[in-house]
């Protein structure tokens, strides 16, 4: 079960940030359809027996450096994430990112390095009457999305909620090969959430059908002390793009333990 702080060291840290006015949008599916978008040495990771895609949009606020001040208008922009959850065989969880839209090209720069699926887009984000609109469309024209969410009462989370929201790596994929990328941040601060207005291409851009049921809604003011540690290659478990899901044998946790 993941815990709501990290459970390894994010040190020496690359780059430092606010996550802020963070919105979760929770669907489950068949553990099949995930896997089949997995590389080779990540297993889907399962809830209840369903695995799980995320919704992510947030604000990126003063991304920099270790020691580097932030540069007003420039390391503060939206970002959307799309991602699932997945762990390796030695059973180290994290997630696995489908798509990251971003309104900045350094970030854009940064992160192919490690083979991160950025996109360049136009993306806004802000409040009105009470709610929070989340809007953006990747350079091209398609996919996008649009949102409009009432945040709610601050929430104790459940196991569930644990879960789908505190996960201490992100996995990424750069010339077959897999990188590993701590992050350190204090807990997540979540709220119920209310979905007023919601339209998305991003998922079936992914490459899954559109989500068959409402999803799970989180809200969170944010985090404040991110702190992101090196990415660092996995030399030992080397994939290809012509893996199939039928090398990938199912994992389930059935109460979410695992």
């Amino acid at each position: 079960m993941p815990s709501v702080t990290p459970d390894d060291r994010a040190w020496p840290p690359v780059l430092k940030a606010k996550w802020l006015t963070q919105t979760f949008l929770h669907w489950p599916y068949p553990p099949e359809r995930i896997q089949a978008l997995l590389p080779q040495g990540l297993v889907v990771d399962q809830y209840d027996e369903m695995a799980w895609l995320t919704l992510t949009p947030f604000l990126m606020a003063d991304v920099r450096p270790p020691g580097v001040p932030p540069v007003p208008g420039f390391t503060t922009f939206p970002e959307t994430n799309l991602r699932t959850y997945v762990h390796r065989p030695n059973g180290r969880d994290g997630v696995w990112m489908l798509s990251i839209e971003v309104a900045s090209a350094m970030m854009l720069a940064a992160g192919r390095v490690v083979g991160a699926p950025y996109h360049l887009g136009d993306l806004s984000l802000s409040e009105h009457g009470g709610t929070v609109v989340y809007a953006g469309t990747r350079r091209g024209g398609e996919p996008g999305y649009h949102l409009v969410i009432r945040p709610g009462e601050r929430i104790r989370p459940s196991d569930r909620d644990v879960w789908l929201t505190s996960r201490w790596r992100a996995y990424t994929r750069r010339l077959g090969v897999l990188f590993e990328t701590p992050v350190e941040h204090e807990p997540w601060p979540l709220s119920s959430a209310v979905i007023e207005q919601q339209s998305e291409t991003l998922v079936s851009s992914a490459g899954l059908p559109a989500p068959a049921d409402d999803p799970v809604v989180h809200f969170s003011e944010g985090v404040r002390d991110v702190r992101v540690g090196g990415p660092r290659p996995l030399l030992g478990q080397r994939t290809d793009d012509a893996d199939t899901a039928d090398d990938r044998p199912p994992h389930s946790t059935g109460n979410g333990r695992g």
